[in-house]
């Protein structure tokens, strides 16, 4: 029996419960593969600072330099008086955000960002500079380890450096697209601030424009895009010829990935702006659909639903203001609607995008009716879905950011990964065969194929990728041309008709160990051949023989084996959709009719093939 007495009782101090329990105040932790990984988010929360003191009026450019796993931050604010430079980035509940004279509208109200930056790196030091004078302290886990009061030369504002710890986040890599995105962000939000990230300038003269041109690439827009601002918000969208619904949301300058009160917000007062406007009674969806948006407001003290701030949980904006969904209907009836009146042409041309999507949805409404008819005949999860535990008889997506999709082909294949997956996170779809190329197709191809069909029933991104049931999806095909083949051919659906879902960094492709390099005593399991030829060298020392085995189907991977593969030491590469690719071009130079280059490009990326070239030329 237990004991529980005045003995169990634990008191933590600050930087013994962040780190133990970081998920408290930076969310999921991860190795850096997804964007919302928690090693970004410690970039964001020293970041944010930077940002406030600009928007309040002090710092006209931010510094930011990655060096493998140091991260480096200078910004040209007021910096951190000098006095209170360990308080504020090493006492929780300490900080000058509580002021709102002092912050009024800033991202982060709680004083914990950086505290939390601080006790899970190793090594972190802050130098805040002022007036000539300057005050630089190192910590290491939290702990301080040097505190010195120096002169400089130096103009004000903050330094702050720092490398996360390796026993909390394992394997941990920086992916430079993803810093660039979030970086780019925060230019757009602050039109004429420069952020030199690595050797590069990023500014945005438009904001929200220039991040919706940038994204949506200009000529692929029905129309131009429609700008509006007034005192604490501003707005972009415009409607193009793909699938699905993209959104960027932003409070306070953080973007909020899972939306929350202001996205809500927008999408009623958008439709019901455009019914009265036109004086039709139009279906949401077709008024949203193909749309691309971008909305940012600021508000007072805002409220998120977690600690990394992704969703807005406010409904108030804040002052005398009226309530967030008020605001926005507001702004909307008055500057939409003005400008819609003012642009005649423009008009007719979302009138027009809005009647196409009414069209289409009446088309296919029959095919999806069928279409879900034959999923629920077809047993999904049984068939073709073996699911994961947090979601069986879970249908509110509670769990949704823990859980992964591995899409494989083959009994074998899928079998093999069924029995070494964790069933409590991590669910299984099989494929059978190679899936139709569905390039160039239109949406009713998902309903009328049985396989894309059943896939975005297991996704349940039938209607919105809201809905996504996992976070992450990843594609695992074997290692050879027709692995390779099949994997192009699932980007393309993809890309084709759910775009959001790559654009949201949610597809991935699984890396799996190409070789097996043994002896008596060890064991290694080798991804490229550079690692094959290191692993046969420590092999075979002495009078130890090395055994090889070259794996090309996912199938001859034992579950036993693959359970190390698919583990704490998953090897994922994200696909990673950069802003300024073009899906159509992108699609075409893939799956089109350019047979011979697609042929070269699988054999030049396929490391299994390129080795056997590089080892026959040999």
């Amino acid at each position: 029996m237990v004991k529980y007495t005045e003995n169990e009782i634990k008191s933590l101090d600050w930087k013994e419960h962040i780190r133990l329990r970081p998920g408290m105040y930076i969310g999921k932790l991860g190795n850096g593969d997804s964007p919302d990984d928690g090693v970004y988010v410690l970039i964001k929360e020293i970041i944010d600072n930077s940002i406030d003191e600009h928007v309040m009026g002090h710092g006209k450019k931010i510094d930011i330099k990655i060096e493998n796993t140091k991260v480096s931050i200078r910004d040209y604010g007021r910096g951190i008086p000098l006095g209170k430079v360990v308080d504020c980035v090493s006492k929780i509940n300490t900080g000058g955000k509580y002021d709102s004279a002092a912050f009024q509208k800033s991202v982060g109200l709680n004083g914990v960002g950086t505290k939390a930056v601080n006790a899970l790196s190793t090594y972190f030091t802050v130098h805040s500079f002022r007036d000539g004078q300057s005050k630089k302290a190192t910590f290491s886990k939290g702990e301080l380890q040097k505190d010195e009061d120096l002169l400089s030369k130096e103009p004000n504002g903050t330094f702050i450096e720092f490398i996360a710890d390796h026993e909390i986040f394992k394997n941990f890599k920086f992916i430079s697209e993803y810093v660039e995105s979030q970086l780019w962000n925060y230019a757009y939000l602050n039109a004429g601030l420069a952020i030199n990230f690595n050797g590069k300038t990023l500014i945005s003269k438009n904001g929200l424009l220039d991040l919706l041109e940038k994204r949506a690439q200009h000529k692929h827009l029905r129309y131009p895009a429609i700008h509006l601002q007034d005192e604490d918000i501003e707005i972009a969208f415009s409607h193009n010829d793909h699938y699905g619904e993209d959104y960027f949301s932003f409070v306070n300058g953080q973007f909020t990935t899972q939306g929350g009160t202001h996205l809500s917000a927008f999408k009623e007062a958008l439709v019901r702006t455009v019914r009265e406007h036109f004086n039709k009674n139009f279906d949401p969806a077709d008024v949203r659909q193909s749309i691309m948006a971008a909305v940012s407001i600021r508000v007072m003290e805002p409220v998120f639903e977690s600690q990394t701030k992704t969703k807005l949980g406010s409904t108030e904006m804040g002052g005398d203001k009226p309530t967030i969904r008020t605001f926005l209907n507001d702004f909307f009836k008055n500057k939409l609607d003005n400008f819609l009146h003012r642009n005649p042409e423009l008009s007719k041309s979302l009138l027009q995008r809005i009647q196409q999507s009414e069209k289409e949805r009446k088309e296919i409404a029959g095919v999806k009716k069928l279409a879900k008819e034959k999923a629920k005949k077809a047993n999904l999860h049984n068939k073709k879905l073996r699911d994961c535990r947090v979601h069986l008889g879970n249908e509110k997506n509670e769990n949704r950011y823990e859980s992964t999709l591995f899409i494989t082909e083959g009994d074998s294949a899928s079998g093999s990964i069924t029995k070494a997956r964790s069933v409590e996170t991590q669910a299984v779809f099989s494929l059978k065969g190679k899936p139709l190329n569905c390039f160039g197709l239109k949406k009713r191809t998902v309903y009328e194929n049985e396989e894309f069909n059943l896939l975005q029933h297991a996704l349940n991104i039938e209607e919105s990728i809201e809905n996504l049931r996992y976070n992450k999806i990843v594609i695992a095909t074997d290692a050879d041309v027709d692995g390779m083949h099949i994997r192009l051919l699932m980007l393309t659906f993809f890309l084709q008709f759910f775009p959001d879902v790559v654009r949201d960094g949610h597809l991935y492709i699984l890396e799996t160990p190409l070789f097996r390099v043994r002896n008596k005593k060890e064991t290694f399991y080798c991804y490229s051949e550079k690692e094959r030829k290191k692993a046969i060298a420590q092999c075979s020392k002495g009078n130890n023989r090395a055994e090889i085995t070259r794996f090309k189907g996912l199938g001859e991977i034992s579950p036993d084996e693959f359970k190390g593969f698919i583990g704490e030491d998953i090897r994922l590469s994200p696909v990673i959709l950069e802003t300024n690719t073009s899906i159509e071009e992108l699609l075409s130079y893939f799956m089109g009719k350019n047979t011979p280059d697609r042929q070269k490009f699988i054999i030049e990326n396929l490391k299994i093939e390129k080795d056997e070239l590089e080892e026959a030329a040999a």
